[in-house]
């Protein structure tokens, strides 16, 4: 399905990018795991990776080129934030929303500037967004009532962002052969509290929170020819949370 495809998968060391990672490599692609946690050994799939800064994209960038010679695929999936994330928005400071909008945003745009760059000398090649039902659908507080939860004001601002920027590289490099979708999760089981986790299996239809092995083949999908003709796509995996 994705035939020895080089595909990075920033975060590929995180709940949801390990099993990535997974099964792009079961479909017969090259899964990189690129994050901050593992050390870069090409060879078996791993590769340093700070998105917070450009310095770091461009590094990790070229380190795949020189080894692999080329680049088919990008999963900007990364969530770096600050530790006060998560704090109640008439809380939240200036410094805090600047500093989520450019790791969780502003680095996406730029991995994704750094790799349209190689994809454009080869023949093209397939870019993943990762953003959340948050992006498209307001929040539902009453699911974290009782809980020591609390939805962070700029996660939805930032998600909506990515969706709509991916439109943009869909629609300007689409001649070039590069496609850009969106894959947009609902609640991922993390060991939640449990009344969290009751309250939003009680919401949504298929009564169950989501799993990452539900998430990973939609974005194999999005990456493969089997997806050639579908660009500028938010496909949005959530039992269906946003059809209600």
């Amino acid at each position: 399905m994705l035939e020895n495809k080089i595909i990075i998968v920033t975060g590929g060391d995180g709940l949801l990018g390990r099993q990535m990672v997974s099964d792009i490599n079961e479909k017969g692609g090259v899964g990189i795991c690129a994050d901050i946690n593992v050390e870069t050994n090409l060879a078996k799939g791993t590769l340093f990776c700070d998105i917070t800064n450009l310095e770091g994209i461009k590094l990790a960038i070229e380190n795949v080129v020189n080894h692999f010679g080329r680049i088919d695929g990008l999963v900007n999936n990364a969530y770096p934030r600050t530790k006060d994330w998560g704090v109640d928005f008439e809380q939240l400071t200036e410094e805090s929303l600047n500093k989520n909008v450019n790791w969780q945003l502003n680095s996406y745009i730029l991995f994704c500037q750094q790799v349209i760059k190689q994809m454009k000398k080869g023949k093209g090649g397939a870019i993943v967004n990762i953003a959340s039902i948050y992006g498209v659908v307001g929040n539902d507080f009453t699911i974290y009532e009782g809980t020591n939860l609390n939805p962070p004001a700029p996660y939805s601002a930032i998600k909506g962002g990515i969706i709509n920027f991916t439109r943009f590289i869909a629609s300007k490099y689409g001649e070039a052969n590069i496609r850009a979708n969106v894959v947009s999760p609902g609640g991922i089981f993390d060991h939640q509290p449990d009344k969290f986790v009751k309250a939003y299996e009680q919401r949504v239809p298929m009564r169950r929170m989501g799993n990452p092995d539900d998430i990973a083949p939609a974005i194999s999908f999005l990456l493969s020819n089997q997806s050639k003709y579908i660009t500028g796509q938010n496909i949005i995996v959530d039992g269906g949370w946003t059809a209600i």
